[in-house]
């Protein structure tokens, strides 16, 4: 978190945090969301300023239920998710050198900053999710246009579930999972706005 966002926190702890306005879309875009793409769910108009994404990438955080949020300043700015809380893209090792310490593939969030694989999965609609092992867990989704190369690197088994290779030593392996059960199982709230309206 910036400094200066701590700075305004001490100085006006009570601000009303909002809900609805800034989304997180598949592509790993931040959308902003006025009250009228909200009244019609649009995914609401991408952010193109530099300055202001990097902002949101160094001050995007999760509370202790599971909703992820971008802290503004004194404002906690909930985060509307299109699927996951992280979206990720896949880069191919370098080519090259002993094939006996291949260095593995890259991931890299939409924050900018490595995401460490544990697992991987793929849901009931063809989207690649890769989830790290943090505590609680992080998941992932692959940006579309990752897929062809995921496909080339990974080999599938059957229906069940396959295999990635990551460098020399490392196999991760590839599951099957539902598209509903995702924000359950990794710990996180979708829609923060629906869950305010809900308890209002």
């Amino acid at each position: 978190m910036d400094e200066i966002v701590k700075a305004a926190l001490a100085k006006w702890p009570n601000v009303p945090a909002c809900t609805g306005w800034l989304l997180l879309d598949r592509r790993g875009q931040w959308r902003m969301r006025d009250e009228g793409a909200q009244a019609r769910g649009e995914l609401g108009t991408p952010v193109r300023h530099e300055a202001l994404i990097g902002f949101i990438n160094r001050n995007y955080e999760c509370d202790e239920s599971g909703q992820w949020f971008f802290q503004n300043g004194p404002q906690r700015v909930y985060v509307e998710l299109a699927y996951t809380p992280w979206v990720v893209r896949l880069a191919r090792a370098p080519e090259g050198g002993d094939a006996s310490c291949m260095p593995a593939p890259t991931l890299t969030a939409h924050t900018g900053t490595a995401f460490e694989p544990a697992e991987v999965f793929i849901d009931d609609e063809g989207a690649v999710l890769f989830v790290d092992d943090t505590k609680p867990p992080r998941a992932a989704l692959l940006h579309d246009h990752d897929l062809d190369l995921f496909s080339d690197l990974a080999t599938f088994d059957d229906e069940s579930g396959g295999r990635l290779p990551w460098g020399a030593a490392r196999t991760l392996s590839i599951g099957r999972i539902a598209r509903s059960v995702v924000p359950e199982r990794f710990g996180f709230v979708a829609s923060p706005a629906t869950k305010a309206a809900k308890r209002g």
